[in-house]
């Protein structure tokens, strides 16, 4: 293979506006490599993308195709959610977190982007001055952009260097000045693949309490640290949660990663009871409607989207009933996604890489749906920009909130032996063609 040369590459990043390859969304990062793919004269391997590469749930599509045919194309959703889902992620919560969240602080949503993305608005509005995003980085860029978008403040505490005990004084600098309302994160995290302690999950809960901050948990991948055996309803060990510390915080439970389901844009948010029904001023004021749960609903959502398709929420509550009953084991299903990271990384670290979130506490990152790379010598953008011209797209750290200079690297896409023979020999040539000084 003859990479794609630094002129041409230069050339079709001017073409597209792309004035910083390292800030770049992902939606432009596999644009770019659409483009490049001619000059390559090849497909690329597609790491960039967190797109599923398992198929659906049948047990989902089966469900939604029913609802289609009853009819429920026909009629407006209700926008706080139809009962049958509402009542089976209660009782997923339950059978899986051992967390009580009753169906009415339930509410489905448009994927959980639009979930981050309306719950982001109101934490800017809920208190008068406190109208800014804290993030636990590396995270999900797209979530870092909505916060840009809304307009609220940012900020960012990168867990590179401050685990364990360490984290508590970086959150208390973060938020000494009261202006902190939401404090977000994802479990297994996106993209180092770590997971928080008991210790940490603790120093999060007291520095809610002493700041009145919320946290938004967002478990797109939940489950899936799998070293251990979570999965089995109602029984040990229970999938970690900051619901277990402290009341002021809301989950979010997507169905794109853990079903597979991600083309139906269908997930949830559960509202702890004490953070639902909060009354703030402002929503009083400005929505007529005091509480934090009927603002989100009836004020947000319904100005969002009038709620999520009747039938991505029949399939949602089935696949979840289903798992709460035994008959749909979900961790199962997505581990092959530890294997693929298995090979993945093997390739990777065999070719000069090295892994850059390599500790998850005082023990090497569990093999999931991501993990982080760096190359001696080499800055995330420049690697970023290299591999790109040898076929192999992924996302920069620094676009995920890290201070670190590598790459993310997705492998829901390596989904044959071809596409690992493929990277493999990539690998081995960039890794020939930059020699390790």
């Amino acid at each position: 293979m003859q990479p794609v040369s630094p002129e041409i590459f230069r050339q079709t990043l001017e073409s597209m506006h792309i004035p910083n390859i390292a800030s770049a969304t992902i939606r432009q990062i596999a644009a770019l490599a659409a483009r490049l793919r001619e000059p390559l004269g090849e497909d690329f391997i597609h790491l960039e993308m967190g797109n599923p590469g398992l198929p659906p749930s049948a047990v989902g599509i089966e469900a939604e195709r029913e609802a289609l045919l009853d009819g429920v194309a026909g009629t407006y959703p209700n926008i706080a959610g139809i009962p049958q889902l509402k009542e089976a992620g209660s009782d997923f919560l339950r059978a899986f977190f051992d967390i009580d969240i009753p169906a009415r602080c339930i509410v489905p949503t448009v994927g959980s982007m639009q979930g981050t993305f309306t719950l982001f608005l109101l934490m800017g509005q809920r208190i008068p001055g406190k109208d800014t995003i804290l993030f636990l980085d590396p995270g999900f860029p797209a979530q870092h952009n909505q916060v840009k978008l809304l307009g609220l403040g940012h900020r960012s505490v990168d867990i590179y260097d401050c685990r364990g005990e360490a984290l508590e004084a970086r959150l208390e600098e973060a938020c000494a000045d009261g202006k902190v309302s939401a404090i977000i994160y994802s479990n297994p995290n996106n993209p180092a693949w770590t997971n928080l302690t008991d210790t940490e999950y603790r120093i999060l809960a007291r520095i809610a309490e002493k700041h009145d901050i919320l946290i938004m948990e967002d478990n797109a991948y939940l489950g899936m640290d799998f070293r251990r055996r979570y999965g089995i309803p109602f029984r040990e060990p229970y999938i970690p949660t900051i619901a277990k510390y402290t009341d002021r915080c809301i989950l979010l439970v997507s169905a794109s990663k853990i079903f597979s389901y991600a083309g139906q844009r269908i997930s949830m948010v559960c509202f702890n009871p004490a953070a639902a029904d909060r009354e703030y001023k402002f929503m009083r004021d400005f929505y007529e409607m005091p509480t934090l749960i009927d603002a989100y609903i009836f004020g947000v959502l319904y100005c969002a989207s009038s709620g999520t398709a009747h039938s991505a929420q029949y399939a949602f509550a089935r696949m979840l009933r289903h798992a709460v009953e035994g008959k749909l084991d979900f961790v199962a299903d997505t581990r092959e996604y530890g294997r693929r990271a298995a090979l993945a990384k093997k390739l990777f670290l065999d070719n000069g890489f090295h892994l850059v979130y390599a500790l998850d506490g005082k023990e090497p990152i569990s093999d999931g749906f991501f993990f982080t790379v760096g190359y001696p010598g080499m800055t995330g953008s420049e690697l970023q920009s290299d591999l790109l011209r040898y076929g192999i797209s992924a996302i920069s750290l620094p676009s995920t909130g890290s201070r670190q200079e590598g790459l993310r690297i997705c492998v829901s896409m390596l989904n044959t032996p071809e596409s690992f023979e493929r990277l493999g020999q990539r690998l081995s040539q960039f890794h020939r063609d930059h020699p390790v000084k």
